[in-house]
C-alpha cells in the first residue's frame, strides 16, 4: 500500500476535506519532504494544469500522481452525470472525459464522487422508485461511456465512490454499489471506499472492504470525524488487516480536514499512515517466518 495526500486548487472547495489548498508547487513540496508517496488533485478543470509542469513538478520530488477528482463539475458548475437535461448531461460527461485525459498522461485514474447527482425522490413524477430508477439508468450510462473511454485511451480505470446519505440518495453502502456495477455488467470500474462516508453507512466496515475485494480501487483514509487518522474513534488496526487479506495494493489517501491547520494535519497523517503500514496487523505467523528467512 502506497500513501497519497489531498490537494485542491477550487477557491470554492476551500471549507472542503482536503490538507492543501492551493500553491501546487508548494503544496507537492511539502507532500514530498513529509513522506508521501503521491498526490491525489483536485483542479477546477483539466486545462487549470498543465500538463508539462505537473510532469516536472511530479519527478522533481519523486511523487506519482494517485488520482484527479471531478468533484469542481458540481461544486463550481452544476453539472451531475444524472441530469434529466440531456445537454446539460453532456455538458458533464465533456467536464468528466478532460479529468480522464489529464490523469490518463500520468497513469491514474479519475474520481466520480459527487458528480453523480441524487434522484428526486417523487418530487418530479411523484414515485421515488421511478425517480431512482430513471437516476442510476443515467448514471449507468455516463459511467459506462466514461469508463470505457479510460480504458481505450489510456488503460486506466474509473474509480467511484458511494457517498453518505446527506451527500447523495443513489448509492450510500459499497455493496450496493458494487452490486450495481456487476448487475449492469459496467467493466473497468473500481470502487472508491471512503472511510468518513463508511463510519456513516457501513454497519461493518471490515467487512465491507472484504466483500469489495478485488473492486477496490481506492481509499479515502481519514478518521470517522473527517480529520486525520488518530483524531477521531476509527479503530485502523482491523481495516489494515481486512486491506492486507484482499491483497490491497493501492492508496491510501488523505481526504481529511485541515484541522488545527495543514501543517499539523499533514504531519499527523503520514506519521500515522507510516505507524499502520509498518504494523503487521493481518499478517500471519508463517508471513512473519517466511520474513525473517528473507
Amino acid at each position: 500500500m502506497k500513501t497519497a495526500i489531498t490537494i485542491s486548487l477550487v477557491p470554492q472547495a476551500r471549507q472542503g476535506p482536503f490538507v492543501f489548498h492551493g500553491d501546487l508547487p508548494g503544496s507537492i513540496a511539502k507532500a514530498a519532504a513529509l513522506g508521501f508517496d503521491a498526490v491525489e488533485i483536485f483542479p477546477p478543470a483539466a486545462d487549470a494544469i498543465l500538463r508539462s509542469e505537473l510532469r516536472r513538478m511530479l519527478l522533481d520530488h519523486n511523487l506519482q500522481l494517485a488520482a484527479i477528482g471531478t468533484g469542481a463539475g458540481w461544486v463550481v458548475q452544476k453539472l451531475t452525470l444524472t441530469d434529466p437535461d440531456s445537454s446539460a448531461r453532456a455538458k458533464a460527461i465533456d467536464f468528466v472525459k478532460g479529468i480522464i485525459d489529464l490523469a490518463g498522461e500520468f497513469s491514474a485514474p479519475a474520481i466520480i464522487g459527487s458528480m453523480q447527482g441524487r434522484h428526486a425522490n417523487g418530487e418530479t413524477t411523484g414515485n421515488p422508485d421511478a425517480d431512482r430508477k430513471q437516476t442510476i439508468d443515467l448514471l449507468t450510462d455516463s459511467i459506462s461511456r466514461l469508463a470505457a473511454h479510460a480504458k481505450t485511451n489510456h488503460n486506466t480505470p474509473l474509480l467511484y465512490e458511494p457517498l453518505n446519505r446527506y451527500e447523495t440518495n443513489l448509492f450510500n453502502r459499497q455493496i450496493n454499489a458494487a452490486d450495481w456495477l456487476r448487475l449492469s455488467k459496467i467493466e473497468n470500474v473500481r470502487i472508491l471506499a471512503d472511510l468518513f462516508h463508511m463510519n456513516i453507512e457501513e454497519q461493518d466496515v471490515v467487512a465491507s472492504l472484504e466483500q469489495l475485494g478485488s473492486l477496490l480501487g481506492h481509499v479515502h483514509f481519514v478518521d470517522s470525524n473527517r480529520q486525520a487518522p488518530g483524531w477521531g474513534h476509527t479503530d485502523f488496526a482491523p481495516i489494515m488487516a481486512a486491506l492486507r487479506r484482499i491483497n490491497y495494493t493501492g492508496y491510501l489517501s488523505a481526504e481529511c480536514f485541515p484541522i488545527p491547520d495543514t501543517n499539523v494535519a499533514a504531519q499527523q497523517t503520514i506519521t500515522r499512515y507510516k505507524e499502520l503500514l509498518e504494523s503487521r496487523f493481518g499478517v500471519s505467523q508463517d508471513d512473519n517466518l517466511r520474513d525473517s528467512s528473507n
